[in-house]
């Protein structure tokens, strides 16, 4: 996997290269660089926690987007036990943008939807960029109803930068399949786990993230629009997305705190791209502690509670009279 460095970290970068020189120089001349390496390990440790606890809400956007992030696929396969796709949405086609099937995560039997992006230009191209077309989201909607039919609770991981606009896929009907997804979700009858793993972009998100607990990765985001288009929108000006980022707020820590996101799920130091392995296990372990809460809730307590949940979002200011 290539290296890819956010400019942030370029200041990272300077002392990891001056650690990578100071081995090279000892195994050239047998020169004891031990003490040295440790204390410019010591720095690099002490400027991680420094930049990575100071991000800004447009830097942790760089994170969620970062091309070496984990996947949809890289979490399923660290997590689950076993795991069978299912594909189709029985009306036109496979939709590979959007991945379905059932699994088992510690002996617990879970449906799994997922967005995926895809990674090399290959993929990304077959999985269109994680930008889902009505077929898949009838997919994840036909995946969500046999979760129904056989009680197992449904976990969707969010990832898109949005639903694509494409004119065939606005011919098949892509913005009733949303709006579709969105009303069959807030009813089902099963639990349903969303988390949101990189980016959750308007629509394309929402049609999968109806649920009874949203949960975040630590740096990720989920918005109506992406801060380029509401800076189009807005300032009439894309190069103003940092702006639009923050008046947004659009970051995990601000839905948390505006009551949206239930729930942030810790990253290793520096992002989940460093460390797939604990950045899949607080993921796992999150999802295992949520759904424990939600199992052997009767169907109408939950789906009362998720419409109620949602209606608490947002709140109206203006005039009185």
């Amino acid at each position: 996997m290539s290296e890819y460095i956010l400019d942030f970290e370029l200041p990272l970068k300077k002392i990891d290269a001056q650690i990578d020189d100071l081995k090279k120089t000892s195994y050239r001349t047998g020169i004891d660089v031990i003490s040295s390496v440790n204390e410019l390990e010591k720095k690099l440790l002490t400027k991680k926690k420094d930049i990575y606890s100071n991000l800004t809400r447009w830097q942790k956007l760089e994170i969620a987007r970062h091309p070496n992030r984990p996947y949809s696929s890289d979490y399923i396969r660290l997590i689950t036990d076993n795991w069978y796709e299912l594909h189709g949405d029985r009306k036109f086609s496979d939709d590979p943008a959007i991945i379905c099937g059932i699994a088992e995560i510690s002996s617990k039997s879970v449906m799994i939807i997922a967005q995926e992006k895809g990674r090399g230009t290959k993929e990304k191209l077959n999985r269109n960029f994680g930008m889902a077309r009505p077929e898949g989201y009838r997919k994840a909607l036909r995946v969500m109803k046999l979760a129904e039919k056989f009680k197992i609770p449904i976990l969707t991981l969010i990832d898109t930068p949005g639903a694509y606009p494409g004119i065939g896929a606005e011919e098949r009907g892509q913005a009733e399949a949303i709006a579709r997804n969105i009303f069959e979700m807030s009813a089902i009858k099963v639990p349903i786990i969303s988390i949101v793993i990189g980016e959750g972009a308007s629509g394309g998100a929402l049609a999968i993230g109806i649920c009874d607990r949203l949960l975040c990765m630590e740096n990720t985001w989920f918005s109506v629009i992406s801060p380029e288009g509401c800076a189009s929108i807005l300032f009439k000006d894309p190069t103003q997305s940092q702006k639009a980022a923050d008046a947004m707020r659009v970051t995990s820590q601000d839905l948390l705190e505006m009551g949206i996101a239930d729930l942030l799920i810790k990253e290793p130091l520096g992002g989940a791209n460093n460390n797939y392995k604990a950045a899949a296990e607080y993921l796992k372990s999150a999802f295992l502690t949520a759904i424990s809460k939600l199992n052997g809730t009767d169907a109408d307590t939950l789906i009362d509670n998720r419409i109620t949940k949602y209606d608490k979002m947002g709140r109206w200011v203006g005039n009185n009279d």
